[in-house]
């Protein structure tokens, strides 16, 4: 044992960078242990207080841990219930459940994990998707992100990445986080209609219909239709996965977008702001 520990040692400082991430890898699992170990009781009386069933949440029939389910199966996070009922009204409901938040989500970026405990919102969605004790329980192949295409759909969408990067990060590494792409415009006649998912697609619409073209702004996803948003969430979804170049510096990231560095964050802004012209 001790010609081994000899030889880790030796290796540790003939590499010293390896020595460092396996060290800060150690210390981030301590924590997380001592962090687990301190919200044990609080999660046994919010088990107790708590009924099984989750409000928010509209599940389907068949989950990712099924072995005979045949189908990818999905949750759709959707800011309200105004975006709920649209996709509740026209979902797969085999494959496709819905979590409707109530408002806007915590920062949990300068938060510990018990912050999950007492927070309503966050503890059900934890629930809802069963990545509690670990990822690899995870109810849903997908977890996609639906809210506004607006700064406060925007701003939701920032923080439930921030909730899944700082406490359930492999469910990211691993693909399950994506974010649903609807359209922005529908540009249509009497004998056409198209869907637009940006300003250069509604005015190449506007173009091809041409004279009399009716455009119509989306301003949020409780104004699509049942019947029109049933093909956003069918075969031809449009999806964007949820990536993370260089996981090691996901901290960093995260403390400089949504922690309290006010200041930094502003100069950053300032320093990248594009003002576009008026038309």
């Amino acid at each position: 044992m001790s010609e081994v520990r000899e030889a880790t040692l030796d290796l540790l400082h003939k590499n010293p960078q390896s020595a460092e991430k396996l060290i800060r890898k150690v210390e981030e699992t301590q924590k997380i242990r001592k962090e687990l170990q301190a919200v044990k009781k609080l999660a046994r009386e919010k088990a107790r207080a708590t009924s099984i069933r989750v409000p928010q949440l509209k599940d389907c029939k068949y989950h990712r841990t099924d072995r005979k389910k045949k189908k990818d199966s999905m949750v759709f996070i959707t800011e309200g219930q105004s975006a709920a009922g649209s996709i509740v009204s026209c979902r797969d409901v085999l494959t496709q459940a819905i979590f409707a938040l109530k408002g806007k989500p915590l920062n949990v970026c300068d938060l510990n994990r018990d912050a999950i405990y007492k927070n309503d919102e966050l503890y059900n969605l934890m629930r809802s998707l069963d990545i509690e004790s670990d990822v690899d329980n995870l109810r849903y192949d997908h977890v996609i992100l639906a809210t506004d295409a607006d700064v406060d759909g925007m701003h939701i969408r920032n923080l439930l990445i921030t909730f899944f990067l700082r406490f359930f990060e492999p469910l990211v590494l691993r693909g399950h986080l994506q974010i649903l792409e609807t359209p922005l415009f529908r540009v249509r006649n009497k004998k056409k209609t198209l869907y637009c998912y940006s300003e250069d697609e509604r005015d190449a619409a506007v173009k091809m219909i041409g004279r009399g073209a009716e455009i119509t702004r989306f301003k949020g996803l409780g104004e699509i239709s049942p019947h029109e948003f049933k093909r956003f969430i069918g075969p031809d979804m449009r999806k964007s996965p949820v990536e993370v170049d260089n996981h090691h510096a996901v901290p960093k990231m995260l403390r400089f977008y949504m922690g309290k560095n006010t200041p930094e964050r502003r100069g950053y802004i300032m320093d990248h702001l594009v003002v576009r012209p008026e038309p």
